[in-house]
């Protein structure tokens, strides 16, 4: 019994990873310049520095940043005990914005290396706070919980946004929070692969984070060090938010949905599923992304735009599932 349902489970990871694949070819080859295999067999230069230089990134970026939000997603919801909190409904996309307006403020001349440390810090420290005011609410309501979240995040916003507008960049600050990947070139995404690291550790403490899950008197009551496995967690989101933020702004809604949609068809055990969690995500971002890239062909629309649409509409779908 026990073989077959691990045959199962590999079967799972098996098609997902070829249905990744797959895309990740598709999106090799999608977009303005026309890009064909027969340009690649007769070994054209400009297309093959074109895919090399952009496209390859782009792909890179895609699938990192899909694997990271999902994993950060299922991490916050496990640590609040909560299935509708995320990066989107926890503040964590405003902080790292803000840690950004910051860095541009007392820093403008400085590096991406220091860029990235304001909105980590910033991101640890928003994360820490709101966890402190879900631990004080006495009784967590499954809506609740996420709508104090999106207030949280829409304090920290309009703080954001006050000091954005007396310092005349407000455009600025809009458009580090726009989703895109169009300007992901050869050199300015490698910051991406800082989620891997992220990931390993969320893998490693996945039984874990599922303990923490059942509550703080039930960890401890299996020997388990509550404080310091949350820390960790809170290491994990906010680098993987902050580093995707850098590189290719907010993705809203995808941390939120594809555990939800994963923990409906598989269950909750997070050691079996976080795999189908994280090719789930690069899966959706790739498709969001693709679609972006031809609906309105030889124009593209953000994918910050295509995943708030398809994401609400998902989100929608769980929020009346869930009231059911």
């Amino acid at each position: 019994m026990v073989f077959l349902y691990r045959k199962g489970v590999y079967l799972r990871i098996t098609v997902l990873t070829l249905i990744l694949i797959i895309l990740a070819i598709l999106s090799l080859f999608v977009g303005v310049a026309d890009v064909t295999v027969a340009d690649i067999i007769n070994r054209d230069i400009d297309k093959i520095s074109l895919i090399y230089v952009s496209r390859l990134p782009r792909t890179a970026t895609l699938i990192l940043a899909g694997i990271g939000m999902s994993v950060s997603g299922v991490i916050m919801q496990q640590m609040t005990q909560n299935k509708f909190v995320s990066p989107t409904t926890a503040g964590t996309l405003e902080a790292a914005k803000m840690g950004l307006l910051i860095f541009f403020i007392y820093t403008p001349a400085a590096g991406v290396t220091l860029k990235m440390l304001s909105a980590f810090l910033f991101t640890f420290l928003a994360s820490i706070i709101f966890l402190t005011i879900v631990r004080k609410i006495k009784h967590r309501n499954v809506i609740f919980v996420p709508l104090v979240g999106l207030m949280f995040g829409g304090i920290i916003g309009s703080i954001s946004t006050f000091f954005a507008v007396h310092l005349n960049i407000v455009q600025d600050s809009n458009a580090w929070m726009m989703g895109d990947f169009s300007a992901i070139l050869q050199g300015r995404y490698e910051l991406i692969y800082l989620t891997l690291p992220a990931i390993l550790i969320t893998y490693f403490y996945a039984n874990k984070f599922t303990v923490i899950g059942m509550g703080e008197e039930f960890s401890k009551n299996l020997g388990l060090n509550y404080n310091h496995i949350m820390n960790i967690g809170l290491f994990c989101v906010s680098l993987t938010v902050s580093s995707v933020v850098i590189t290719a702004g907010a993705i809203p809604f995808l941390g939120l949905i594809v555990p939800n949609v994963v923990s409906l068809i598989f269950g909750d055990n997070l050691k079996k599923t976080l795999p189908l969690i994280s090719l789930s995500g690069a899966i959706f971002l790739l498709i969001c992304d693709i679609f972006g890239r031809v609906a309105i062909y030889p124009y593209e629309v953000p994918i910050g735009v295509t995943v708030s649409i398809f994401g609400s509409i998902i989100f929608l779908f769980l929020l009346f599932w869930r009231k059911r």
